[in-house]
């Protein structure tokens, strides 16, 4: 039954990667709804299930916060690493571009950012299928109630994997191919819930890193490009309306 459920998942995923990738004209709209989607899914979803499920405080501080602040200083380190290796290698006087946007900032012209996002991307799409797999095994409803979240959100999920490979510079097909990996893996995590049991705090503590992660590469990555050539203020109302569009799932989930 999981895994029946998990193909809605992936079917979702694919709707969202395609709808980001047929969309090229109006790319600071799809870079700010990115954002806001981005920008939903860590404070409204991520960020409350890891404080739930990892509960636990270190020196007065929830370990869901500490992990959520390493997500994010880790996420900048790989980045300044990487631009800085980049530049090295002179980026800086190559002036690469984002195709529809002007001159990219310094973290967009780094390919192997977008790519360990995407990763990233993948890592949660394969843990939401866990999370289904592990849902279904307390009981039906728990498992129903999951998997309605987590097919909701996977469209945000198949749009943001593709537009984080493709914002830092990766070809079209890079993406494309991120985007298959992220459709298959909630599948596959959820198949190899037949084989453990994963444990409620750990489950919470990867949310937890992951959130901070995604929140840096939202409002380092995404947002600044989104309002890099085109200022608007429709991009900015795309961004409310992925952030009010994520909060609609939660709310409806709940």
């Amino acid at each position: 039954m999981a895994v029946f459920v998990a193909l809605g998942a992936f079917l979702m995923t694919l709707a969202g990667g395609w709808t980001a990738h047929r969309v090229t004209d109006r790319r600071h709209l799809v870079l700010g709804l990115a954002g806001g989607l981005m920008l939903g899914v860590v404070g409204l979803e991520l960020l409350p299930e890891s404080l739930a499920a990892v509960g636990a405080e270190f020196h007065g501080v929830p370990v869901a916060l500490l992990l959520f602040v390493a997500g994010f200083l880790l996420a900048h380190l790989v980045e300044r690493l990487l631009a800085h290796r980049q530049a090295a290698h002179g980026a800086e006087e190559s002036g690469a571009r984002v195709p529809g946007a002007g001159r990219a900032p310094e973290a967009v012209r780094t390919p192997e950012v977008g790519l360990a996002a995407a990763a990233a991307m993948v890592g949660h799409s394969a843990m939401d299928g866990v999370a289904i797999g592990a849902a279904f095994q307390i009981g039906a409803e728990m498992g129903a109630a999951v998997a309605v979240a987590v097919i909701a959100h996977d469209f945000a999920d198949g749009f943001n994997t593709y537009t984080l490979t493709r914002v830092y510079g990766n070809a079209r097909r890079r993406a494309l191919v991120m985007l298959g990996a992220g459709a298959v893996a909630p599948v596959a995590g959820a198949a190899s819930t037949s084989l453990f049991t994963l444990p409620e705090p750990l489950l919470g503590g990867y949310l937890g890193l992951f959130g901070g992660a995604l929140l840096h590469l939202a409002a380092a990555g995404i947002l600044p490009e989104a309002h890099h050539a085109h200022p608007a203020r429709s991009t900015l109302l795309c961004t409310i309306a992925g952030v009010l569009f994520i909060w609609l799932v939660v709310s409806a989930a709940h």
